[in-house]
């Protein structure tokens, strides 16, 4: 289980998120739903250590995360697909998903990226093109099968469904559904500003607004 207790986040002087909480159990996908702005990615990178957490709790499985560089926090099992794809253009698809293993210095990883590419076939076919030559489209596809190589335990998804097509949304919701039936001691956390695009993943949704959580449910 991912526990976010009341969490407060400043940047520059500002106050990003405010006594923010939420919970993401086990075996489930959780949404983060707000308008640009309110804070849903600030959440996520309070998670992953890329932020600084001025007050409140981040727990994964009981474990202090806030006591993790973030480098270490990659290690426990967390997938990060941020919502600009972050994809090194002059590598290949196969390069980009494997250099989170590299630099965790972890090598087996054949039977993993299997799984993937028989859950994600596209990608597989992409394996040997240089992201660069990729549409947008395919880089969402791309950026997907490397969130989901490295969560053993966490899964994180910012914007996943952003600027694409109604048919490529349903695919990329129905790729994450299954993997989370697959991996069931997951924990998925979804962040989307259109609650429709949410629904493709799950009913179970906290609403954020100016970095406070103003509804669940």
């Amino acid at each position: 289980m991912l526990q976010v207790q009341q969490v407060t986040v400043r940047i520059g002087g500002l106050t990003i998120l405010r006594s923010l909480s939420l919970e993401v159990p086990a075996g489930k996908i959780v949404g983060l739903v707000g308008r640009n702005g309110a804070g849903k990615t600030t959440t996520f990178k309070s998670i992953l250590g890329l932020v600084p957490v001025v007050a409140g709790q981040i727990r994964l499985d009981g474990a202090d995360l806030l006591a993790f560089p973030p480098h270490e926090r990659a290690r426990v099992g967390i997938g990060y697909m941020p919502e600009d794809r972050r994809l090194i253009g002059p590598l290949t698809v196969r390069e980009n998903l494997l250099l989170s293993w590299w630099a965790q210095g972890r090598q087996e990883v054949g039977e993993r990226l299997e799984e993937v590419f028989r859950l994600l076939p596209e990608v597989a076919e992409l394996a040997p093109r240089r992201a660069s030559q990729l549409s947008g489209g395919q880089q969402k596809l791309v950026a997907l099968a490397r969130s989901l190589l490295n969560a053993r335990r966490l899964l994180l998804l910012d914007e996943p469904l952003e600027g694409v097509s109604p048919a490529l949304s349903a695919r990329l919701a129905e790729a994450v559904r299954r993997f989370q039936e697959k991996e069931r001691s997951l924990a998925i956390l979804v962040a989307e500003s259109d609650l429709k695009r949410m629904r493709l993943f799950t009913q179970d949704i906290y609403t954020i607004e100016r970095g406070e959580v103003i509804q669940e449910g």
